[in-house]
């Protein structure tokens, strides 16, 4: 049986289906990761997206519950060359087949995806439909040309959390810090306990108040999908935090706050998505190889003249990676430093977020 994959230029690759049987569509971006394809279909960060793997091979070691980065997958598509139909790990609980099929997700194997890859470096991302009930390439193309592109939606309010809970610290918690929800990983929370931190987790429609009230000393803006620029809402929320709590924003909420200090953002040719991405961390002078997954990208100049420094560049393309400001008491990371490609090149940033918080108060953290 086939499947295809039409994209919005009117290129089509041909393939066959798995997963759940069905249509889709979405933004087609490539992630050029060797290993992760679980962690990569449970980031909320690819709300409204279709991945296509560069790696050859994908569903080898199967799926493991406890690797899940949210409770389901996010992503609308799922493209890959070779599906393995065996599955080898001791940890594993199904296929990746079958993880797609029961999430009620469409993929399709046995693409080319050397050459979708190089398409969509050359053209840039783009929205796509798979479908594996219908053979006509205009009809789908027509049918996509109806879907609304991913810049108009507003996705955050799609997977950020429905009320806020608490995410303990390992041993006894010195610290809490708050968290907003803007699909947040698990790793992220992961690490932070780790550190003796309790992770209190808000909505991200949270008001400014209700955060502070928490009693919470230090705040964290998560990863999520989309524009920045159509969560008015966080903006507003981070701009009145700013200088009142030590934050830390990543990948979304280092652009929240870009966005926050009267900066700018713009939408990058293919993002960047994967495991190999080089950054120099410019107040040391080391580099780390980085896990990426953004699409968009803050001006550097916009944020140096609101009076914010950037600390780290990404040595592809020299976009920002980080910012830093003492007086206004942020740090902020495009990337993931939660993730393990280095494999821990980056998890020294946590400590340096935790190393500023204040001491907790009388009542202990969070209370």
């Amino acid at each position: 049986m086939d499947a295809l994959l039409v994209l919005e230029d009117g290129r089509t690759f041909r393939g066959r289906p798995f997963g759940r049987f069905g249509t889709a569509a979405g933004e087609v971006v490539f992630n050029t990761a060797l290993t992760g394809y679980q962690e990569v279909l449970s980031d909320p960060s690819y709300r409204g997206q279709m991945v296509a793997m560069c790696n050859p091979l994908i569903g080898n070691y199967g799926v493991c519950p406890d690797d899940h980065e949210s409770d389901r997958i996010h992503m609308a598509g799922f493209i890959v060359r070779e599906l393995s139909h065996e599955f080898s790990n001791w940890r594993a609980a199904k296929s990746l087949d079958r993880w797609l099929d029961e999430s009620g997700v469409v993929g399709i194997q046995e693409v080319d995806t050397r050459a979708l890859t190089r398409h969509v470096r050359e053209r840039g991302a783009m929205m796509g439909l798979i479908s594996g009930d219908d053979a006509d390439p205009q009809r789908l193309l027509d049918r996509l040309r109806d879907v609304p592109p991913i810049g108009s939606r507003e996705l955050v309010s799609e997977v950020t959390c429905a009320a806020p809970y608490r995410f303990p610290a390992e041993g006894p918690a010195k610290r809490a810090v708050a968290v907003l929800d803007f699909g947040a990983k698990r790793n992220i929370l992961r690490s932070l306990s780790a550190l003796g931190i309790e992770c209190l987790v808000f909505p991200a429609r949270t008001a400014p108040q209700d955060l502070l009230k928490s009693g919470a000393q230090g705040l964290v803006l998560s990863n999520g999908p989309g524009d920045p620029a159509t969560v008015d809402y966080a903006i507003e929320t981070t701009g009145t935090l700013l200088g009142k709590l030590p934050i830390l924003g990543i990948c979304l909420g280092h652009q929240i706050l870009g966005l926050a200090l009267g900066g700018k953002t713009f939408k990058l040719r293919f993002g960047h998505h994967g495991g190999n991405h080089p950054v120099k961390d410019l107040t040391t002078g080391l580099i780390e190889i980085t896990s990426q997954n953004h699409n968009y990208a803050v001006d550097p100049k916009t944020v140096e003249a609101a009076g914010a420094e950037v600390t780290h560049i990404n040595l592809n393309d020299m976009t920002c990676e980080g910012m830093r400001s003492g007086p206004r008491r942020f740090m902020s990371l495009q990337y993931h430093p939660e993730s393990a490609p280095g494999p821990h090149d980056s998890r020294h940033l946590f400590l340096r977020f935790v190393e500023g918080l204040p001491a907790a108060g009388a009542g202990g953290p969070g209370r």
